[in-house]
């Protein structure tokens, strides 16, 4: 069956790096072992507060920065890590996935971390990418390390309020950004290495079964990272290589594309602004933030969600 193409549409400059906060020319060991080569920054887990701040990881340099709804930079917290996702857990608190690290979470107003867990059964992780909450306090997340179709053994995690952490997948090639349906039944997670988007049923007893590729992709060095669902059931894609964001409606058909004004390294995106109506989306390539605008607003955020909620 045919299907028109896709509605196609330009990004804007909300914001940029700071010259000031830029390390150009000055080497790292992610940098070395993810991007083969020095870099002043790379943004990424973009995080709105109910305020209207957005949070950001800027990965080699381990920093967290908070972007103010008038494009003002604070850097928050400078520390020895690589933060990589950012996610608020129901109760307003910070989470970070860092690489080296596992997951922490951030006292905003110290600017201190501290670490929520850091290995599973004595082992370290292969190295956490991104992660989000559920309405209940459930956490979820990517534990990409270095793999690929090469070494297809990334893990995707659930942490449960009462501490228990299982591991939901183990066969991942690439495990990168991932979002939770609405009705929190359905776990999507990237696949950044094999251009696909892996949709998880999540069992009510537990566990999961039946996973299969919703989406895939093509092109690029690399693959799809950050997710984000809108109010419809809509997922948007940031492809990592491209300079495009993707999105595609419940049945996994393409419907929407928007292209990166400025580089190609779209790494993440977020929904905010005012009725979260507005799409903002970490570019790496030149430490920018851009904007786009939206026909549906975003899935409402999970602190906003859980106040609203009956008792």
């Amino acid at each position: 069956m045919w299907h028109p193409p896709p509605a196609v549409a330009g990004t804007r400059v909300f914001t940029r790096l700071p010259d000031a906060f830029r390390r150009p020319g000055r080497r790292s060991a992610w940098a070395e072992a993810n991007k083969q080569r020095p870099l002043h920054s790379f943004l990424e887990g973009p995080a709105f507060d109910e305020a209207g701040n957005l949070f950001v990881a800027d990965i080699p340099w381990g920093r967290i920065f908070r972007v103010a709804p008038d494009g003002a930079w604070t850097l928050v917290t400078e520390y020895d890590g690589e933060p990589n996702g950012l996610a608020f857990a129901p109760d307003g608190t910070l989470h970070i996935a860092d690489y080296r690290h596992g997951i922490l979470k951030l006292d905003l107003a110290a600017g201190k971390v501290e670490p929520l867990i850091e290995r599973r059964r004595s082992e370290r992780f292969k190295g956490p990418n991104d992660l989000c909450f559920a309405s209940d306090g459930t956490l979820y997340f990517t534990d990409q390390g270095q793999t690929g179709l090469h070494d297809p053994t990334g893990r995707v995690y659930r942490l449960t309020p009462d501490g228990r952490l299982d591991c939901l997948i183990d066969n991942a090639p690439s495990p990168n950004g991932l979002a939770l349906s609405a009705d929190e039944t359905i776990l999507v997670v990237a696949m950044t290495r094999d251009n696909r988007i892996w949709r998880i049923p999540l069992l009510r007893e537990g566990g999961t079964a039946k996973v299969h590729a919703f989406v895939t992709l093509s092109g690029g060095t690399s693959g799809p990272d950050g997710l984000a669902f809108d109010a419809e059931g809509n997922l948007s894609i940031a492809h990592a290589s491209l300079g495009v964001v993707w999105q595609v409606d419940r049945d996994g058909l393409l419907r929407r594309m928007w292209r990166s004004c400025a580089g190609r390294g779209t790494t993440n995106l977020a929904y905010g602004g005012v009725g979260l109506a507005t799409l903002f989306i970490t570019e790496s390539e030149t430490g920018t933030i851009l904007m786009a605008d939206t026909d549906v607003p975003g899935k409402p955020l999970i602190q906003r969600r859980r106040r609203e909620e009956p008792q």
